[in-house]
């Protein structure tokens, strides 16, 4: 079998593992069905020293090929997601009753947990702790399930910010996390919802999941002032990641709204302390999910609430995972989601 990591700055490392993985005693073997490339994969491979081994290749999907002898609840062929497992209860956070932050999730999540395996799943099997592994339901294809992972990462995040009903939300970036979340703040119930992007190609996608206030980010403010009398938007949802936007972001906010944090920027961001405090703002950082994000997030994906496919914009084989990454990083790239196939 073979698995990608990185190794420093641009640097992709191919292994071949001759002897078969064996899971440990509580956990199991997946092989992978499709593994997607997330915008935190590309910035692990430029900067070739960020990511925890685990992390390189963490939007996955397969089935289950052994099962540790004290695993429960899951069988050979089952196939399933890489998410994280319920609140342990014995962590800090746990005991201190903070379960929806419980620090051994939060580890899986960053891939720094104890069973973390070596490597991501840019490769043709993993081995995981069986919590770790949970199961697709059967209204959902392969490539949906492959999606499963980046949707519960903007669920987890208009769950934090609470949209009250009729709510004028805005979505910064049409990338497939703001895409994703531009979905669940529909769902949530948002009364009208704003999409700034400036890639023409991913403002088409926004359109055709159903969206009609799409503009490039030139065109945001006018449209924002119309549609709120001038009072700016209850919630924004920053979903690009760029550390120049975070004040900007925070000016689209009406006095008393709410400034959600979903991108993640890799430099400082310069701020008016100030101009939050004045205007009374609530800003919500999001970073991963729960183990009852991924079940909703699913739910939403059987119940066609939640269009994923839409996304999918290509499937590659693990030989092309290194042109596809620095296409990626150009910041030209028509893709949305891609999806690598090890067995392709």
């Amino acid at each position: 079998m073979t698995y990608l990591t990185v190794s420093g700055p641009y640097q992709l490392d191919v292994t071949q593992r001759e002897e078969p993985y064996r899971p440990a005693p509580d956990g199991v073997v997946v092989d992978i069905v499709y593994t997607g490339i997330c915008g935190t994969d590309v910035h692990g491979y430029t900067d070739g020293h960020m990511l925890p081994p685990a992390v390189f290749g963490h939007e996955w999907t397969g089935r289950i090929s052994a099962v540790g002898a004290a695993v429960k609840g899951l069988r050979v062929g089952q196939r399933v997601v890489g998410g994280v497992g319920p609140a342990c209860g014995h962590c800090p956070q746990c005991r201190a009753g903070h379960a929806r932050q419980c620090d051994t999730a939060f580890a899986e999540a960053n891939g720094v947990d104890p069973a973390a395996p070596p490597h991501g799943a840019f490769a043709h099997r993993v081995a995981v702790a069986a919590r770790r592994a949970i199961p697709v339901p059967d209204a959902l294809t392969d490539v949906e399930a492959a999606l499963v992972e980046p949707a519960t990462v903007a669920f987890h995040a208009v769950r934090r910010a609470a949209i009250e009903f009729g709510a004028l939300a805005v979505v910064q970036g049409a990338g497939p996390i703001g895409l994703l979340t531009a979905q669940h703040a529909r769902n949530a119930g948002a009364g009208r919802v704003i999409v700034s992007e400036p890639s023409p190609s991913r403002r088409e996608t926004a359109l055709r999941l159903g969206f009609t206030d799409v503009v490039p980010p030139e065109d945001l403010a006018p449209l924002l002032a119309a549609a709120s009398g001038g009072l700016g938007a209850d919630v924004v949802f920053e979903c690009a990641g760029v550390a120049s936007l975070f004040q900007p972001s925070a000016e689209l906010v009406r006095r008393g709204g709410t400034l959600a944090l979903l991108g993640f920027p890799l430099t400082t961001s310069t701020v008016s302390y100030g101009d939050w405090q004045a205007r009374e703002l609530t800003v919500i950082g999001s970073l991963a999910y729960n183990h009852d994000d991924f079940l909703a997030t699913m739910q939403a994906i059987a119940s066609r609430r939640l269009d994923v496919k839409a996304l999918h914009t290509a499937t590659i084989p693990l030989s092309g995972l290194r042109e596809m990454l620095e296409e990626l990083d150009s910041g030209a790239s028509p893709q949305t989601k891609v999806l690598v196939d090890p067995n392709a």
